[in-house]
């Protein structure tokens, strides 16, 4: 899951409130930040990859990369800045134009499920400056593509926003902040094939916890998963030429 979009709109304040259910008020301008959470549904194992990043793109290349390994999309502008608002436009635009690239190499049919959400809407109609129709206009027709006004700081339709993502992206619906149980790593054999220790970890039919130690895979490991991916395609193209009379 890719978190994209300007500075200031509150991109790691709603990635908190998925993770720990806290709003920081202290702002702190992220460079890149990576969190990995990983899932026990009803016995099956899920791990979740999350990237918050720069609203500043310093790299551009880096950015390129990072929409052609992300799945899922969040798109954040702040709905009291209209410079926000545009940037989500050309992101949604890059996203579209990368992806499309990398499916026409791949040949893959995979859909593109995205978010994009107006954030603070705690600030009132008087601070808004982009009204909800046009905001709307972004997603319409798409049906792999939902709009949200949220506010991470009241914690408002921030959970219906993850539910129904992780539904577009046919994910259990259970993975949403609201309807899984959260657990400390000291319960992390949770997590194991083998069976349970506690009884209160057993009897949960979802839960799930934030990996301490996750690191963001290096640029080489994208480069390598983006090259096998296409070569992967290609190869399987060949062989379905070559056909045994």
């Amino acid at each position: 899951m890719v978190v994209l979009g300007a500075s200031r709109v509150g991109k790691s304040s709603i990635v908190s409130r998925f993770l720990n259910g806290r709003f920081e008020d202290q702002y702190t301008p992220t460079i890149e930040d990576f969190h990995r959470k990983v899932y026990n549904i009803r016995g099956d194992m899920y791990q979740l990859d999350i990237l918050d990043t720069s609203g500043n793109h310093p790299f551009p290349a880096m950015r390129r990369l990072s929409i052609l390994t992300g799945d899922v999309f969040i798109l954040v502008f702040s709905l009291d800045n209209r410079e926000s608002f545009d940037e989500v436009k050309r992101l949604q635009k890059q996203i579209l134009e990368v992806k499309s690239c990398l499916k026409n190499k791949t040949k893959e049919a995979a859909e593109l499920p995205m978010v994009i959400c107006g954030n603070k809407n705690d600030h009132g109609e008087l601070c808004r400056q982009v009204p909800t129709t046009e905001a709307e206009l972004l997603v319409s027709g798409d049906e792999n593509c939902a709009y949200f006004e949220v506010s991470a700081k009241k914690n408002t339709n921030v959970d219906e926003m993850f539910y129904v993502l992780f539904s577009m992206a046919k994910l259990p619906h259970e993975m949403s902040p609201a309807l899984h149980r959260k657990i400390s790593v000291q319960y992390g054999d949770a997590f194991h094939p083998r069976p349970f220790c506690m009884r209160r970890v057993k009897e949960m039919d979802a839960y799930g916890m934030v990996s301490p130690f996750a690191r963001r895979p290096s640029v080489n490991s994208d480069l390598k998963y983006i090259k096998a991916k296409v070569l992967r395609e290609g190869q399987a193209r060949e062989r379905d030429k070559c056909t045994i009379q």
